[in-house]
């Protein structure tokens, strides 16, 4: 068994619940058979063991002989994964579909053709009523191919049935596919840009979305096509910063769950992520009060659901009620109450039990950092953001990087390491034209830390206020106001203008905020 492989079987043992490992030995002994099979005594073993290197294993199992050990390893692999099979069909629809199918063709092989064909129209279905489009059309495929050999006795008025049938199936899936091309298209773009303002990337965007949107009605439409019509709505208009928009279709898409209450079981990963994205736009327009609300049912979702999560959605579930409880430290300002809280965060990104993806890791670190900055640590602001900065992430979030680059000069700055940002200068101004994230705020705020060294003491703080004044009349421009969202540069401005802290100046703009709300 290749290296890879290996890996993935000792991950996928020390990812199985008790209950999993429980039914995976029922499993293996159903037939009354020994429990002395080598993988059973394999599986013993890698549950057991803390070192999974081949010579433990082969320590711990005498029996087994070198030679045996890679086909023994690959073994396990397949029990395991049919042992789970076995658990999931009775909770995921499509797998259940998918063992229909295949008993039809056994029932077949058998030349029981009726039976046969009796569970095809039944799985067939099955599939269609939850929107298994493609399993559906398998289902017909084998259907027609029964019918082809003659062997039913029923012809014409059954052909015509079957062609009508697939013409409008496929139809249906080439717009499923057309809708879903779209929705990972859009997503795409937006893990490579980020929010664009006007100018290339934005038509680029624009373009794409108008020319790849197909003509449709939403009311023709079935439950994952307009999934997808939604989620392309999202993250286009999440990208160009059109967030009432953006909104609208986060809540469309929760709302379509709600609608169908059975998907938020069987598509939970899909459900939690409308949830956030709900959650991102209410963050993004400041609406502490909804953001709340709606915060409480993503934190007791887990209570609401009538069954345990798996791996899978509980990975999402902490994923996303991390990154909201660092928005809502952003709305209220409480950043010396919220720091502390920062530490387990970034223990669950460093144990990355769940493997979440480099992207994600990078914007919860930017997003912590930007907390520490607001709580005056600025050697654990410098130290996460270093984990960005000298990392490669190519074409992920041009934006972040480059927000990460600026706010790392900035906490220098404050620190006093004046030599180290002349230095470090150039390396940002390089990277800022190689990406071509050319916002006016970032160019402000470079030019400012470019001059620094060359500012006598008695004119910083008139700096600081023509920065402040240049960067006022460019945050309420909704191309302009993304930097803004989690590094506050104007309240950073109003403490070193005013020789105070700077959550003291962002909890003074929450309050003038909330007051005017209220009014």
């Amino acid at each position: 068994m290749p290296k890879q492989s290996t890996e993935y079987l000792i991950q996928l043992v020390s990812n199985l619940t008790s209950a999993e490992k429980r039914n995976f030995r029922l499993f293996v002994n159903r037939n009354n058979s020994k429990s002395d099979k080598l993988f059973v005594q394999l599986f013993d073993a890698l549950d057991k063991s803390k070192k999974h290197d081949d010579q433990t294993i082969l320590a711990k199992i005498p029996t087994l002989k070198p030679i045996q050990l890679s086909n023994v390893k690959a073994n396990l692999y397949r029990q395991l994964l049919s042992s789970l099979r076995h658990i999931e069909r009775n909770n995921q629809i499509d797998i259940a579909v998918r063992e229909n199918l295949d008993y039809s063709k056994i029932l077949y092989s058998k030349g029981l053709y009726k039976a046969s064909l009796a569970l095809l129209d039944k799985t067939k279905k099955q599939a269609r009523q939850n929107g298994l489009h493609s399993s559906a059309l398998v289902a017909l495929e084998f259907e027609k191919y029964i019918e082809s050999q003659y062997v039913t006795g029923s012809m014409y008025p059954k052909a015509k049935q079957i062609t009508d049938e697939t013409d409008e199936l496929i139809s249906r899936l080439d717009l499923t596919n057309d809708l879903s091309n779209l929705s990972i298209s859009m997503y795409a773009l937006y893990l490579q840009y980020g929010h664009v303002k006007r100018g290339e990337n934005y038509d680029k965007v624009t373009n794409i979305f108008k020319d790849s949107m197909p003509p449709v009605e939403v009311y023709d439409l079935d439950f994952y096509q307009k999934l997808y019509l939604f989620q392309s709505y999202v993250w286009y208009n999440f990208m160009i910063q059109d967030f009432p928009n953006n909104y609208r279709y986060a809540q469309k898409w929760v709302d379509l769950f709600r609608e169908h209450p059975e998907k938020i079981t069987s598509d939970t990963a899909f459900y939690i992520k409308g949830l956030h994205n709900v959650l991102s736009a209410l963050f993004m327009a400041g609406r502490y009060d909804r953001f709340t609300q709606n915060l409480e049912l993503l934190n007791n979702f887990s209570f609401d659901l009538n069954r345990a999560l798996t791996k899978n959605e509980e990975g999402q579930l902490t994923l996303y009620q991390s990154i909201h409880a660092i928005h809502l430290i952003f709305l209220t300002g409480l950043y010396d109450e919220g720091a502390p809280n920062m530490l387990q965060i970034e223990k669950l990104i460093e144990q990355n039990k769940y493997e979440w993806d480099l992207h994600k890791i990078m914007v919860i670190r930017y997003k912590i950092a930007c907390i520490y900055f607001g709580a005056n640590k600025l050697d654990r602001a410098i130290n996460l953001l270093n984990k960005i900065t000298t990392y490669s992430y190519t074409e992920i979030r041009e934006d972040i990087q480059c927000y990460s680059r600026i706010l790392s000069l900035v906490c220098h700055f404050d620190l006093g390491n004046e030599i180290l940002v002349s230095y470090q200068v150039k390396s940002v101004y390089r990277f800022l034209l190689k990406t071509e994230q050319q916002q006016e705020v970032l160019k402000e705020i470079f030019k400012f830390l470019r001059k620094t060294p060359n500012i006598l003491p008695s004119e910083i703080n008139g700096e600081f206020k023509k920065l402040r004044d240049r960067l006022l009349k460019l945050q309420d421009d909704p191309f302009e106001r993304r930097p803004f969202l989690y590094f506050d540069i104007i309240s950073w401005l109003e403490s070193k203008i005013n020789n105070s802290r700077i959550q003291t100046e962002i909890k003074k703009k929450i309050q003038i905020k909330s007051n005017a709300l209220a009014r």
